[in-house]
């Protein structure tokens, strides 16, 4: 389409994320490509479905500290996602050791505030982790991934398997192991995060 790839940014179990620029507005955005070679080709039409859905809910999301979806798309069967684009990096990259537990708070603050915005919209994240929390220019921490975990639940992939479908391991609460996330897994998750940066492990 208008967007000119520039290079990955990152990559995980679910998707790949391309630095671009959008042609039209003249802006850089990020691109997140679904991965949907592990999912059954009959399950395709309803993953795309889903992803609408779940892209049209983001889009209507206006919070300081959740990324912006400009956009959604496909690609070669593959759905993708247009971001604003957060040049800082992530949470994950700034875990080299304990961090200071007042740092920590005032880091985890917005996003407990991001994730109270989104849960108010009966939205549950599904997959808080360091590597989904991001720093702008003026290093406000910015939660990305809403809803991705949804959108590939009961697409017959395998957890196990293919590292892609319900979150992270180790930050998955209980319930959530029986497909079950409700509000108070994003909070478990949270508290999961906030333990790392304090201890360090």
């Amino acid at each position: 389409g208008h967007f000119e790839v520039v290079g990955e940014v990152g990559r995980g179990g679910m998707g790949v994320v391309y630095r671009a620029r959008d042609l039209r507005l003249e802006r850089e955005v990020a691109l997140k490509l679904i991965r949907t070679e592990a999912i059954p080709e009959e399950q395709h039409g309803r993953l795309l479905k889903r992803f609408e859905r779940e892209a049209k809910s983001q889009a209507r999301f206006s919070h300081p500290n959740i990324v912006a979806v400009h956009d959604y798309g496909e690609g070669g069967g593959s759905p993708y996602l247009v971001m604003a684009y957060i040049p800082g990096g992530t949470l994950k990259e700034r875990i080299t050791d304990q961090v200071d537990y007042q740092q920590a708070v005032e880091w985890m603050i917005p996003i407990a505030d991001a994730l109270r915005y989104a849960h108010d919209r009966h939205m549950v994240h599904r997959d808080i982790k360091p590597s989904n929390i991001l720093f702008d220019e003026e290093d406000r921490p910015i939660l990305t991934d809403f809803g991705i975990a949804k959108i590939l639940e009961n697409t017959g992939v395998s957890l196990t398997e293919t590292g892609m479908g319900v979150g992270t391991p180790e930050y998955m609460a209980p319930e959530q192991w029986r497909g079950q996330a409700i509000p108070a897994s994003d909070q478990y998750a949270l508290g999961v995060v906030l333990y790392e940066l304090v201890t360090g492990q």
